[in-house]
């Protein structure tokens, strides 16, 4: 049900033996506590006080300096004033903390930790403080008071710098991560020491957080000055939720669903009542599990691409596995034979003698979105699946996509015209490279990319455009193109980064002039959506020195009038959004403002629009198709070959 509770559960029923408390024999006072059913603590599986309770340990590089809890609590105010990093062990991992308005202190935490400007959360020590140094509207301090206790997003004001650093915390961004402390420690700390600290996951960039006592103390000393453990083992992770809410029309974003949201039960009406195991996409990844008709969506698991986290995946599902005593009778999994969650599904069906489907990456960000918002059973709805990868039904790179939902049937109706898909992992790391490949056969934009590149790169990238055979479609490339045209970001140092910048640029924009607009980049042909000719209008108002402002607004809304051509073209009046381009505030504003009122518009509400959804669309997706065949709505030639077979046989 919350954060705490999964983080200590091994098994269910969830009561102390089943728990990480068992270790914790009850003293007297906290027993009769405990068994009493007048007292407030009856039952209450966490019970324990000073006398019979958890234990903390402070340790430096050498060895452990304190183990009392009081002195500890005093040694980490009295680090936090000298300018030290602590990692401390919290509800569901381990946090670095620091000084929130020490800039030397910062800086060497962005060093040790290899993160050089992807923005830090801060931690405040009440909601005073944070209106001290940022804009807090109703609902976010409903949000940020919610038993969630998440990370939001707030505008951060302006002349500040002597309350917080957040040049250094938040590099050339608007929106500062803001929370309050949720743990009784972070409270005492935060008491004390009364002013915001950085508050991070421990761990080295692209890893998953930390949250064992030994792996912290073997490797957090390469980041933190100290290291906090206690004897409470965690079994699960956890890291902090993270939302937002959109300037204009205050629509909820969740951007990680993790400690406090997850994992929760969907209240989806299953077809089938078949255990399931849905094993979602790579990045920001999760799994869905269905048992008994009850649907679970796990928590943020991040980025499947290195070792330690697909060991962390692969630990979670085990959990899952225990806590319900179930093993899946079928697995789906997403149609990328390169990723992680595709590899681990058929390992694991081959394990345990199960089918393995494959739904594909669009499909299943569409179905997610549609199930939330109970449009399964509704006519005529178009879908926008806009991300940064997908791999399509085609072979090549989808990501800005047009779906058309009706009668239970799910068709790609249009997407952005492909442009070259080259260097892999390369293309989505620097945006350089997405302006190179988008501005094929453009001439304009010689001049503006040559300075990007070495001039052996220069000579070898360029043939390259035309030699390869991967193309692509994806709205996150473009971004990443324009970002890159405006010298926004050439190589992100993390994922997401130079979208996030030209969202910030077009923001500025609208924050001067007002949010009305009236000049777009025509972006169809008698072919669709032209890709080459929205780039081709970007570059000659860069090569005429029009404000970068302007054309990251004047882009933003381009995409919005696109979207209401190809509704109007195909008279559809519901429209629903999803894939990590809709985590862009700017844009859900613009949609919000300029389509609103004619068109019925739908995002996701309790699941992130990035491909955190993915597992759950994978099962939904499915699901809808076994309720189809059952109802002989969609017949076997309406679905795709190979899922038609598999699905049926099974």
């Amino acid at each position: 049900n919350c954060g705490p509770r999964y983080s200590i559960t091994d098994s269910l029923p969830y009561d102390r033996e089943n728990t990480t408390m068992r270790f914790f024999a009850m003293c007297d006072t906290c027993n009769e506590e405990y068994s009493d059913v007048d007292k407030r603590r009856y039952y209450s599986q966490t019970n324990s006080c000073s006398d019979c309770g958890i234990a903390m340990s402070m340790f430096d590089t050498r060895n452990e300096i304190a183990h009392d809890n009081a002195v500890i609590i005093g040694k980490i105010i009295d680090a936090l004033y000298s300018g030290k990093i602590l990692a401390v062990k919290g509800i569901g991992g381990y946090l670095l903390l620091c000084d929130a308005n020490n800039e030397q202190t910062i800086r060497l935490m962005r060093q040790r930790k290899h993160r050089p400007t992807k923005p830090f959360a801060v931690m405040f020590p009440d909601i005073k403080a944070i209106r001290e140094v940022a804009f807090v509207r109703e609902e976010e301090a409903k949000a940020l008071h919610s038993v969630v206790a998440p990370i939001i997003l707030l505008f951060a004001k302006k002349n500040i710098d002597d309350k917080i650093c957040t040049k250094e915390i938040i590099p050339r961004l608007s929106r500062l991560g803001a929370m309050l402390p949720y743990t009784p420690l972070y409270d005492l700390v935060l008491s004390a020491f009364k002013r915001p600290i950085v508050a991070t996951s421990a761990n080295i960039s692209d890893s998953p957080i930390v949250y064992e006592n030994e792996d912290a103390l073997r490797s957090l000393f390469s980041v933190a000055d100290f290291i906090i453990t206690n004897d409470r083992e965690i079994v699960v992770p956890q890291d902090d939720s993270v939302m937002q809410f959109t300037k204009m029309s205050r629509q909820k974003i969740i951007i990680r669903r993790s400690r406090g949201l997850a994992p929760s039960w969907f209240n989806y009406d299953c077809q089938n009542d078949k255990t399931i195991l849905a094993t979602g996409a790579l990045l920001k990844s999760t799994f869905t599990f269905v048992n008994r008709k009850n649907v679970y969506v796990s928590q943020y698991l991040g980025s499947t691409e290195s070792y330690d986290a697909q060991c962390a995946y692969t630990k979670t599902v085990d959990h899952y596995f225990r806590l319900f005593d179930q093993l899946p009778a079928m697995i789906l999994t997403d149609s990328h034979p390169r990723y992680f969650s595709n590899q681990f599904a058929k390992k694991t069906g081959s394990d345990f003698n199960v089918d393995v489907v494959e739904i594909q990456h669009h499909h299943a960000h569409f179905a997610a979105v549609l199930a939330e918002n109970n449009l399964l059973c509704t006519p005529s709805v178009l879908g926008v699946v806009w991300d940064g990868t997908g791999f399509g039904d085609d072979g090549n790179i989808w990501g800005g996509e047009f779906f058309i939902y009706d009668n239970n049937c799910m068709q790609r109706s249009a997407h952005f015209s492909y442009f070259p898909f080259m260097l892999g992992d390369k293309m989505p790391r620097e945006p350089r490279i997405s302006a190179l490949t988008t501005c094929t056969d453009i001439p304009a934009a010689a001049d503006l990319l040559r300075n990007k590149f070495t001039p052996a790169e220069w000579q070898l990238y360029r043939p390259m455009r035309g030699q390869s055979a991967l193309k692509c479609s994806s709205v996150g490339r473009i971004f990443d193109a324009v970002a890159s045209l405006l010298n926004l970001s050439d190589r992100q140092s993390y994922e997401g980064e130079a979208a996030m910048l030209l969202q910030e640029l077009a923001f500025k924009y609208f924050e001067q002039h007002g949010w009305i607009i009236d000049e777009c980049y025509p972006a169809e042909d008698d072919n669709g959506i032209s890709t080459k000719l929205l780039m081709e209008q970007i570059v000659n108002d860069v090569c005429q020195n029009k404000s970068p402002e302007f054309i990251a607004a004047k882009f933003h809304f381009s995409l919005v009038q696109i979207i209401k051509n190809m509704a109007n073209r195909i008279a559809i009046k519901k429209i629903a959004f999803s894939g990590g381009v809709f985590v862009n505030t700017v844009l859900v504003d613009l949609l919000q403002m300029y389509l609103g009122r004619d068109f019925e518009l739908f995002f996701h509400k309790e699941l992130s629009p990035n491909d955190e959804n993915v597992s759950f669309g994978q099962f939904v997706y499915y699901d809808n198709k076994i309720k189809s065949i059952k109802d002989n709505t969609v017949t076997k030639m309406e679905l795709h070959k190979r899922e038609a077979e598999e699905i049926i046989n099974y």
